[in-house]
């Protein structure tokens, strides 16, 4: 049946066989894999990761990301700004991103580059997923105090007006892309689930 469905159905059968550069937002989402994937590998899992196999490029261009932001978040698993252990539920993120966000990348790339209607649901629970813990992180953002140009000590969480605006151009698409995907794949699967029960009502008839 399912099949059969999947074969005969209309419903974004048109769509999925187009170029990936002619479904727009198709194409955001593949771009924002593209970039998530590498910043996630290079950046945010470096906590996971054991140190003496962190190659010194890595850890150095992290460095480099806190000195330049003061993320809050990314260097209090650093251990920048003292005792981390407040971040316990930023940790259970990042292991979230770990076990489930970058295998969804690499699906979400195929897929989405072949026109897969498979993936929808897929698709559909990472958004949702992705776009809640970013919320969190977002909200920790702009919680944290503000200080002087200049006045940002080592070991003291605080960020200027010009980290602040860096800090929410960084984690604000990374929230919208994924609240935008979790709505559109949603309305794609219940389309698709609709055409499947007519489907199945036809047939009953027949």
């Amino acid at each position: 049946m399912l099949v059969n469905y999947e074969k005969h159905s209309g419903v974004y059968s048109g769509y999925a066989q187009l170029p990936l550069l002619a479904r727009p937002l198709d194409f955001l989402y593949y771009l924002f894999f593209t970039v998530h994937l590498p910043a996630s590998l290079l950046v945010d899992l470096q906590w996971i990761y054991p140190k003496q196999f962190i190659p010194s490029f890595m850890s150095g261009f992290l460095n480099f990301y806190i000195d330049l932001s003061r993320d809050p978040l990314i260097g209090g698993l650093a251990g920048v700004f003292g005792d981390n252990t407040h971040l316990t539920w930023f940790k259970t993120f990042i292991t979230l991103e770990a076990i489930f966000q970058i295998p969804v990348f690499i699906i979400g790339l195929q897929g989405l580059r072949k026109g897969s209607r498979s993936i929808y649901p897929l698709l559909a629970a990472y958004g949702a997923s992705s776009a809640t813990t970013t919320l969190a992180c977002l909200t920790t953002v702009l919680q944290t105090p503000f200080v002087l140009p200049g006045a940002s000590a080592k070991g003291v969480v605080g960020v200027t007006q010009a980290q602040r605006l860096l800090l929410l151009s960084s984690y604000v698409p990374f929230f919208l892309i994924p609240l935008i995907m979790a709505v559109d794949m949603s309305m794609r699967v219940a389309k698709l689930v609709q055409r499947g029960i007519e489907v199945d009502n036809e047939g009953k008839w027949k």
